[in-house]
Order: C-alpha cells, then structure tokens, then sequence
C-alpha cells in the first residue's frame, strides 16, 4: 500500500521521445542497412549510378560513395554516424567510400541475431575489435611493396592503381586515357601535400578524348576591357609580375572634401589622380615583365597602356589561380609596384592563350618549378563533367597515397576473400562465445566480391564457392572475382590493385563505427518547446498590441 502511494519520479520534460535497451540497438542497425541498400548498387567497375534532385532543383548524377551519402541529408542520428565515416575515408584516401559504408552495415547486420538472442553488445565490440586488428595485421602481411621500382616502373604501377578507381566511375571506359594523366599530374607537383597544385577546369562540349593535361598553369581568360585584342597572345621565355593591387582609375571611398579658391587647382588634382596609375603603370614597364597578372581589376586604361608596349595583362585572376601560377613560375604576389626586383618575377617557357571549345585559356607551361599541372576536362553534359571530376580527384587521393605509403593489395574482392579465410581459421582456435562473433566478422567481410558480383549480373553464390575454395587451398590467396567473365581471376595478375592504405582504413573505420552503433543502447530526442514558444510570441504580440492601444488613447484624450 505504502508503495502504491509513492508519486511518481518525472525525469524529463513532458513530450521527450526515449527508447531504449534491445529493441533501440536493433532499430539503430536496420537505420544503417538501409543506408548502405542506398549505395549497395554503385560498387565495383558495373555499379550503377545515382541521380539526386536537391531542393534548389539541382541534379547530381555519381557513383561516388561519399558524395551520395553527403547529398542524401540522412536524419536518423545512428545512420549519420555512416556519412561521417565516408566522409572521413574520402579526406583521407579519396577512394573507397562504399566500401567503408557496406562493410559498416554488414558488420552490424552479422551482429543482429545476436543482439536478438540477448547477447551483450560488449562482448560483440569486442571480438570486433580484435577481429579487425587481425584483419589490419593480414593486409599489412599481404602487402606488395612498389618501392625502389625505376620511374618508368613507378609510373606504370601508380597508373594500374589509378584505372582500377576509375574503373568503377562514368569515366571507366576512357580508364587508361586518364590514369596515365593523373599519374602525370600527381609527379609533376612532387612531394608537395597541396591538392589545390593541380587543378581540374571544365569546359563543357568535345569528347572525353579531347580531355589534356598542362604542364603548368591554365586558367579561363578573365574580364577584359577595349584593348585586350591587340595585346600579343604569344611569348617565349616571358617575365611574369603577379599583383594584388587595383590598376585602375577609382573614384575615393572616403567623403573627402576639397576647397579651391582658384577653379584651375581643379585640374591638378585631377592630374595628380593619373599621375599616380601613370606611375605605377611606368614602374610595372620598367620592371621588364611582359605578362601582368592582378587578383584585383586592371581597368580599360591600363589595359590600353599595356597593349601600346606589348604587355599581356589579366586583372581579376582567383586566388587559387594567381598561387598555382606563382608556385610553377617562381614568382611572388606583390602588393605593391614599388621596387621590383627580379627575383619577384616569375617566368615559363612558353605563354600562349588558346581556344578550348568556345572558352579561351591562358596557358603556362614549361615551368621552372614545375610545382603544378592543370587538367582540362571536356565533355557532353554538365553533369557528365561534374561527375569526371569527382572520379579524377578519387584517382589524384589514391596515386599519392600510393606514392608515399608505397603497398598494395589485390583489388576485386580478393583481399577481403583472404583475411576472411584468415578470421574463419584463427575462429576455430577460439574457445567460448567470442567464436561465434569472429565468424560473423569474417562472414560480413565476403560482402564485398558479393556485391561485386551482384552488380555485375553473376551469380553470387556460385563465384565464391569457387573463391573460398581457391582461398582455402592456399595457393589462391590474390584470387578475386572477374568482371569480365563472370568467373574467378589472379587479381594481381590481371593488375586490379589497390593501396593497402585504402583496406586498412576502411577496415578500421568500419569497425569503429559498427562497435560505436552497438555500443549505443538509448536515445532521448527533447521535444520542440513549441507550445513555450507559442505562448511567448503571444504575450509579445498582445504586449505591443496594448500598449499601442494605451498610446492612442492618451493621444485623443480631452483636457480638463
């Protein structure tokens, strides 16, 4: 009786959503499959392509895991915590973003039946964790090394590399085409970390084919005034001057205010206002640069002035730009015409602006430094460029990543076929519970060349029976599936590689994230205070109603 009397303990505010225990841990992991059904089918050389229609009326057409997970703009809070890591596998390594993401998923869905059957998430996380420290250790073990190979060897490794991540792109069919470009591209910026060194133009119209890559610096010919035209278009062996200064005629921001007692002074301020961009146009000439780049406008005059002497110029050049041009040419911005020395100014072999589709671009190339290169991308339709760009940064993330960490592994499936294998053996070895959960991890692994072969149209089932038995075997351990027949091939005979980096990130972060989603077991969402909300903005409204009233009866009030 005396317990039935006890109030009751009100906790959170009224409206509070809560869930919590089994039922919340099984929800979070069937939020995160579907997530991963969104991307299951862009994986592997025959996946399909999605088709996004934002809010703006944009359409974006990718492959791309994380550009598909970005646009998406998932709600649910245990299935952003995939977006984060596609996001997080795409800054790091550029490729394998719906691999990170399948494999999340997959992890999670091996351990639902678990979860089910009442076993404690904590003993899952952690077989997980032990499972995919394994996993990292074999693909290290794995690892072919491509390092002390001559730079022709390098080269034609790093680009086996590159067609394999284009491979899976709309670009696929061009693979060779390009991989050999951004192999070019990525060499020429040497061991500088900067992406923003090689840039990616689009000009829309052309084939693929008509695609090439500067050895230098490209960029679209900026706003021009009268007198651009009879500037010459073509130098050899140029001086550069890079500036962050206006060269124009500007009216004064501030309100200044002048007082003439003889109306003729007049005409010597106005003499002194181009006396001063005379001066700096002068000392610009005298500096003995033939090309004149500016981050700020170049005005009609100074184009003219420029013209008469034989001297390209360019105002409002993008930031991004004016540094890649200083970067290759040597050159330094100046923010000022005063003093200019020789060591500031930048030079190249040969300047020349040419016409790419109905665009027309200024071109440096044979660069000193030759810290740059530029990729000019042609193309159909907007979005079929859009779509080349993001595979070609993929492309540029995994030849440097391959560059400096110097391993790769099989592609196609067969390294996760091999480390699966690995887990299924060391299972057995374990006594207790945690056998069970090892076994799952090596199960979810195999989604992979499943997938692989889902998409291409095989039989799944079928092709690997054939892998694990060619695994099993010992001899098979570079075995994977064969797109092209439907089969099973020598991955690493057949030159589908891949970065090690790219497998043991995943791996890792995969494995994060299925263990922080089984570690999860409540979620409290707080309730809009929308009736709080209400009762404010009344009590705002009828206090400036009242007092508006008070006012206009005070205003018509008679005297006494």
């Amino acid at each position: 009786m005396a317990s039935m009397m006890q109030p009751q303990i009100i906790l959170l505010k009224e409206g509070t959503d809560t869930s919590q225990g089994r039922a919340q841990v099984v929800s979070n992991i069937n939020a995160c499959t579907a997530v991963a059904d969104t991307v299951r089918t862009t994986l592997g050389p025959r996946g399909m392509d999605k088709l996004i229609h934002d809010d703006k009326g944009g359409v974006t057409i990718s492959n791309d895991g994380a550009t598909i997970m970005r646009l998406l703009d998932i709600v649910h809070p245990a299935a952003k915590i995939l977006v984060d890591i596609a996001k997080s596998q795409d800054s790091e390594v550029g490729d394998g973003t719906t691999t990170v993401v399948l494999l999340a998923a997959e992890f999670l869905k091996e351990a639902k039946p678990y979860v089910e059957d009442g076993v404690h998430p904590h003993s899952l996380i952690r077989s997980y964790r032990t499972a995919g420290i394994m996993a990292i250790q074999r693909v290290k073990e794995l690892a072919v090394s491509i390092e002390g190979k001559s730079l022709e060897e390098k080269k034609s490794l790093l680009a086996k590399c590159a067609a394999t991540t284009l491979s899976s792109k709309l670009i696929g069919g061009e693979k060779e085409f390009f991989a050999s470009m951004v192999v070019d591209a990525v060499l020429a910026i040497g061991n500088d970390d900067r992406l923003s060194l090689i840039g990616i133009k689009k000009v829309p119209g052309g084939t693929m084919r008509d695609s090439f890559l500067v050895n230098g610096v490209a960029f679209k010919k900026t706003f021009s005034y009268a007198g651009f035209e009879q500037q010459p278009k073509k130098f050899l062996s140029p001086k550069i001057l890079l500036l962050n200064i206006e060269l124009e005629l500007k009216s004064e921001k501030e309100n200044a205010e002048i007082r003439l007692s003889d109306p003729l002074q007049y005409q010597s301020i106005v003499d002194a206002e181009w006396n001063i961009i005379y001066d700096k146009l002068d000392k610009c000439v005298k500096s003995g640069a033939k090309i004149v780049l500016s981050r700020l406008a170049i005005g009609d005059l100074a184009t003219q002035y420029f013209a008469d002497r034989d001297i390209f110029c360019a105002g409002r050049v993008t930031e991004e730009d004016l540094q890649r041009v200083a970067a290759a040419t040597g050159g330094a911005v100046q923010t000022s015409v005063n003093n200019v020395i020789d060591e500031v100014l930048g030079s190249c072999e040969v300047f020349e602006e040419k016409q790419v589709g109905n665009e027309r671009f200024n071109i440096f190339s044979g660069c000193p430094s030759g810290q740059t290169a530029t990729i000019v991308l042609r193309g159909g339709a907007d979005q079929f460029i859009e779509e080349a760009e993001r595979s070609l940064h993929d492309a540029i993330m995994i030849v440097r990543r391959a560059l400096k960490n110097s391993t790769i592994v099989p592609g196609g499936g067969a390294i996760d076929m091999e480390i699966s294998k690995y887990l299924r053996q060391h299972a057995r070895t374990i006594a207790g519970k945690s056998q069970f959960f090892v076994n799952s991890f090596a199960k979810a692994l195999e989604v992979i060349p499943r997938q692989l072969c889902d998409n291409a149209g095989f039989d799944a089932t079928d092709v690997l029976n054939k892998l694990r038995q060619k695994h099993a075997s010992g001899e098979g351990a570079n075995y994977g599936v064969d797109i092209n027949t439907g089969g099973i091939a020598d991955s690493f005979a057949n030159f589908v590689w891949e970065p090690a980096v790219v497998k043991i990130n995943a791996i890792n972060a995969a494995t994060e994230a299925s263990c922080l989603i089984l570690s999860v077991d409540e979620t409290v969402k707080n309730p809009k205070s929308e009736s709080a909300q209400g009762e404010a903005a009344a009590g705002a409204m009828a206090g400036r109603g009242g007092g508006a009233m008070r006012g206009r009866g005070g205003r018509g009030m008679r005297r006494r």
